[in-house]
């Protein structure tokens, strides 16, 4: 059972341009377009309104920015450090991935852990050593002297 096609009848021949005429659908029930007069007109209107919300644009923005310059920086560094913690994450996961290399780094780490405990926290003397080191380094980096407590 093939289905034949019709036609495509074109109605209001006498008009500059063609309307495609429908098969069985009452054509006189369909709403009209505005002439294209009207309707270049509205584009323009509405091509000025786009253009003069794009001029005052670095406007708003540069007032938009100075206004919330803070909270800004705020959202986008936590924002960075969310995606700077993802990314080490990754390269984490990447490194464990690797069979031997995982193994190496916690050799390593085992090895700087027994150091540090041998240098600095066996000895009452090299204790003190470590704790003057801190001082000095929260001075460097604050700016201010800690009281001992």
């Amino acid at each position: 059972m093939e289905t034949e096609q019709q036609p495509i009848e074109l109605a209001n021949s006498t008009l500059p341009e063609a309307t495609v005429a429908l098969p069985s659908a009452d054509n006189q029930n369909l709403p009209k377009l505005p002439p294209a007069t009207q309707s270049n007109e509205q584009w323009r209107q509405i091509g000025r309104q786009v253009a003069e919300i794009l001029e005052q644009l670095p406007d708003y923005l540069g007032r938009f920015y100075n206004q919330y310059k803070q909270p800004l920086l705020t959202v986008i560094l936590i924002l960075s450090a969310i995606v700077t913690l993802k990314v080490v994450l990754a390269i984490l996961g990447a490194i464990n991935s690797i069979p031997l290399l995982s193994a190496t780094f916690e050799l390593i780490g085992i090895g700087y852990t027994t150091w540090f405990v041998f240098r600095y926290l066996l000895k009452a003397s090299t204790r003190q050593e470590l704790v003057y080191e801190i001082r000095d380094w929260q001075k460097q980096i604050v700016g201010e002297e800690y009281s001992e407590t």
